[in-house]
């Protein structure tokens, strides 16, 4: 299926809706039935009808079909946030008394699902070094039901060998959950490396404008219709059909925004690789980094995220140099059209720090402003630490 299709055509039936190029905002929370044959048919087969906006909504559906287009997979379902997705995703795939492999340092809320939340209904979790795909082989144990990979993770940005872990699943008769929120549906599909469900914070590079929220679950028609009759109409974790059209809308400019954005990124991070105050940049496409050849392999190209570690053991000058950032905004999530920091040293100065990754650690994503603008105002917040 054509890129131009999935995201121009794909779904968006406009002679139902007065030939409108843009599609409708279906702002309701019911749809009536003429007759009670067709509502008892409705209800026999929600996955598939448009019954109550808690269930389905057309302008919902038409983002669902074009994100599965886009991931390779029969089908998909919207979630309110990619934490809700992420969190459907893995309760669907265990009981009380299984056992789940998870790669070591996942998304924050990730961690907490799997460490805090998951353990007080009786389903133990291992965390692994994703690197080596032997260590999920060493933590596999018989009732473990799946295993969940994060690839590139996002903040230090470790691979997993997607290919080697899924055929360990297999093997093992598990699952696997992938979350592609870092590299994109454009630029990296694990369903074609045996991915059972794909999981994504629509929150990033899908909305694109820091003004929507959602997520996503990607898989077979049956996986995400068994999920749709348990977690999804359960808990409710629906996403509104105005978020869903203000998601549409960030899809249409999905390739040139990516395209840009990778470019970018590249003449940042090749600047601050000759810069003495750098001690080392985290960023999987550079041919240094330790799992570049796996990154070419699993993915079409890199995006907007890198971390670097700033030469220094004083948290002060951390801040300093943060502190000293003009153009760079320093917020928590990344992929919008504008360019952000994250500091490590956000987690220290007080309460549990372990486990925390150093805190000159400072994680950059690279928007859509021009690389030399953004280049100069790292350059003069470098000079505010020398």
């Amino acid at each position: 299926m054509e890129l131009s299709y999935i995201l121009n055509e794909l779904g968006e039936d406009r002679e139902m809706y007065f030939n409108a190029v843009a599609p409708p905002i279906l702002q309701t929370s019911n749809f009536a039935c003429k007759t009670v044959d067709e509502m008892r048919r409705m209800l026999r087969n929600e996955a598939e009808a448009s019954l109550y906006t808690r269930g389905n909504n057309p302008t919902v559906t038409m983002l669902e079909k074009k994100v599965a287009a886009l991931e390779g997979a029969e089908h998909a379902i919207a979630f309110g946030s990619g934490i809700a997705a992420v969190s459907a995703a893995v309760l669907s795939q265990v009981n009380a008394g299984d056992h789940v492999v998870c790669v070591q340092k996942p998304y924050g809320w990730t961690n907490t699902l799997m460490n805090r939340f998951l353990p007080r209904f009786g389903v133990e979790v291992t965390m692994v070094d994703g690197t080596d795909p032997q260590n999920y082989r060493h933590a596999i144990r018989p009732n473990t039901k799946l295993l969940y990979m994060e690839s590139p993770n996002s903040f230090t940005f470790e691979l997993q060998d997607i290919a080697a872990v899924t055929a360990l699943a297999r093997e093992h008769g598990c699952s696997t959950i992938l979350d592609n929120s870092f590299a994109s549906p454009l630029y990296q599909n694990p369903i074609q490396f045996g991915v059972d469900l794909v999981v994504h914070s629509c929150t990033k590079y899908i909305g694109g404008h820091s003004d929507a929220m959602g997520g996503m679950i990607c898989g077979s028609r049956e996986r995400i219709n068994r999920i749709f009759e348990r977690e999804y109409m359960t808990l409710g974790a629906i996403l509104a059909p105005h978020d869903a059209w203000l998601l549409l809308r960030g899809l249409r400019t999905l390739p040139v925004r990516m395209e840009r954005v990778a470019a970018s990124a590249r003449t940042v991070v090749a600047w601050l690789e000759q810069q003495p105050q750098v001690e080392r940049i985290l960023f999987p496409f550079l041919p240094s980094h330790p799992q570049y050849e796996l990154a070419k392999r699993q993915m079409r190209n890199n995006t907007g995220q890198f971390t670097i570690a700033l030469k220094t053991d004083d948290i002060q000058q951390v801040e300093r140099f943060c502190d000293s950032l003009q153009h760079f905004l320093m917020a928590a999530s990344w992929g919008g059209h504008e360019s952000l920091i994250y500091p490590a040293a956000a987690y220290y100065g007080g309460g549990e720090q372990q486990g925390r990754p150093p805190f000159n650690l400072v994680r950059f994503y690279i928007g859509l402003e021009d690389p030399d603008y953004l280049i100069k105002d790292i350059e003069q917040a470098l000079a505010a630490i020398s």
